[in-house]
């Protein structure tokens, strides 16, 4: 389980360092993983400071925070 949690992890990664900021359901179609998986692999990102997620009317948007994002650029 821990290596498919972070496997997930690694692509929902990838999604948002192609295409920047998402939205939350925008993310989950994207990344095509199921629940829980998808849920523990954000929850994953976010303790290990590598994205941020921020509530945006009746949803929420995830992106790289910008130190990964600023990494990615090096």
């Amino acid at each position: 389980m821990h290596e498919e949690i972070g496997t997930t992890a690694g692509v929902i990664w990838q999604a948002l360092n192609a295409n920047g900021e998402l939205s939350l359901p925008g993310l989950k179609h994207q990344v095509e993983a199921k629940a829980p998986v998808f849920d523990w692999a954000l929850g994953w990102l976010t303790r290990e400071g590598k994205i941020v997620i921020t509530r945006h009317q009746r949803s929420y948007r995830v992106r790289l925070t910008e130190a990964q994002a600023r990494a990615t650029r090096a």
